[in-house]
């Protein structure tokens, strides 16, 4: 049994903007199930709903150099405790990490005062053997620990894991941003935190932690390359013998055709019935006629980037438009993107349809109600919906990156591996052919169904890690 922390800037259900919440909301429980000993940090924003929470510590005062923040420590007891940290003036504010016009502009000082914060839990509240921190915004912890505090033994006890979530966002921020956190201006310096003249909050958890991790091992392969280690792949390199990827996991408790509150008609591999009911539904939920169910269905549910290949399906969608399929695409992003999809449901409105924004609901429709499941990214740390896909008998077509790749191959799904438009269309026409064969089509949808992405294996892998880590000697050299 080891003893975790878990500091990240949002867990599920409490506060979400991706899928960084939700690994936090699950794998904490699966690795309990195994008998160790975890607990999470995230911060105390305006938007958490707290009901029987009670106050650990009225006064737990944040040091930033010779800046005082007064905060508050709250725990939120379960199976799994979760503790927050209350710090009105930085925390108490519509968003997590700003509005539509941008990033809260002392994002430094908010993420750094939130790590310092998590060294005082680790000090009085709870001490870990193993703090695990998550992508740059948790960062600074073990920047804290291993340059202010190196010689404090209440930390040199304390391994630190540090993870990767989407190496796209790294918390960059001008030089003067190490003196606001109350670090030394030696700090910027290319072995530490200096990055193309900006102080880079994630290099540093890449420089200070003892391990590193991200969410599949194809991404831990990728990051380390210069097309997609966006500056950082030197560095990744230099520390390669302490990387490795661990695939996240889902959670099938909500995501189960078998048991899903929002979808119009349950169903299992044993029983495929339903899924004609929810393909039938989610036609009329789009507008679509639903009278041709037998017309294949392409689902979309993802923020409309050029990270996710909005960009391909722009430079051919008029051929794609023109194949006989419809499309359903629920999310929001660029306005060009947002744009192209208006036009496309407006010129083809019995075939295209799209909603704007996220409902959650209406992703499980998406999910349980198309026959295939679009993810052509450019770049894809892990992913969830190929793997939600999957159970829901839903045949991904993604690109052969990263974690897509590593869950997704011939006999249960599409791949295409150029970052090409007609690469892109020539999956999407290989998946519509295989449609025709209704025998072969099934067997693929339920080779997909049979394959278990829970959190269980993956658990157990950090579990082992941690265990790892926890028995090797000394911590990272301090600057």
């Amino acid at each position: 049994m080891t003893k975790v922390l878990m500091v990240a800037s949002e867990a599920a259900p409490f506060a979400k903007t991706g899928g960084l919440a939700d690994v936090l909301g699950s794998l904490p429980a699966a690795l309990r199930s195994l008998g160790d000993e975890v607990a999470v940090l995230i911060p105390r924003y305006r938007a958490v709903k707290l009901e029987g929470a009670r106050r650990v510590y009225d006064v737990l005062p944040v040091w930033l150099g010779s800046r005082r923040f007064e905060a508050q420590l709250l725990l939120q007891e379960g199976d799994v405790p979760v503790y927050f940290v209350e710090c009105p003036e930085l925390f108490d504010r519509d968003g997590l990490y700003g509005t539509p016009e941008g990033d809260f502009p002392d994002n430094a000082v908010r993420f750094a005062a939130f790590s310092r914060a998590a060294l005082s839990v680790m000090r009085f509240v709870f001490r870990p053997q193993v703090v695990h921190c998550h992508d740059w915004q948790a960062a600074m912890v073990p920047v804290f620990m291993r340059t202010f505090f190196f010689r404090d033994p209440t930390f040199t006890a304390i391994r630190c894991l540090f993870t990767i979530h989407n190496l796209g966002y790294q918390g960059l921020f001008p030089e003067e941003a190490l003196t606001d956190a109350g670090l030394d201006t030696d700090l910027f310096r290319p072995d530490r935190l200096e990055f193309f003249g900006r102080v880079n909050f994630l290099k540093g958890g890449l420089v200070y932690s003892d391990f590193l991790s991200t969410v599949s091992k194809g991404y831990a392969r990728e990051i380390q390359t210069p097309e997609y280690g966006f500056g950082l792949d030197g560095a990744l390199r230099e520390r390669s013998h302490a990387l490795c990827g661990i695939l996240n996991g889902v959670d099938y408790s909500q995501w189960s055709p078998e048991s899903d509150p929002f979808i119009a008609a349950r169903y299992s591999a044993g029983d495929l019935a339903g899924k004609r009911l929810c393909k039938q539904d989610l036609l009329r939920e789009f507008g679509l006629p639903a009278e041709h169910v037998e017309r294949p269905l392409i689902g979309i549910v993802s923020r409309f980037t050029e990270q996710k290949g909005f960009d391909l399906i722009a430079d051919v969608s008029e051929q794609l438009a023109d194949e006989d399929m419809y499309v359903a695409a629920l999310g929001s992003g660029d306005a060009a993107y947002e744009d192209l999809f208006r036009r496309l449901a407006a010129a083809h409105p019995d075939t295209i349809a799209v909603r704007f924004g996220y409902d959650n609901a209406l992703a499980h429709k998406i999910e349980a109600g198309s026959d295939m499941f679009l993810m052509p990214s450019k770049y894809e740390p892990c992913g969830l919906n190929q793997i939600y896909s999957l159970r829901y008998g839903t045949v991904p077509i993604v690109r052969a990156t990263g974690g897509l790749d590593d869950t997704i191959d011939e006999s249960t799904g599409f791949k295409f591996s150029d970052y090409s438009g007609p690469a892109l269309l020539a999956a999407v026409r290989d998946a519509l052919r295989a449609f025709r064969d209704r025998e072969g089509w099934t067997a693929m949808m339920l080779r997909g169904m049979a394959r278990d992405y829970s959190w269980r294996k993956s658990a157990a892998e950090y579990s082992a890690l941690y265990k790892r880590l926890s028995a090797e000697p000394g911590p990272v050299t301090p600057a």
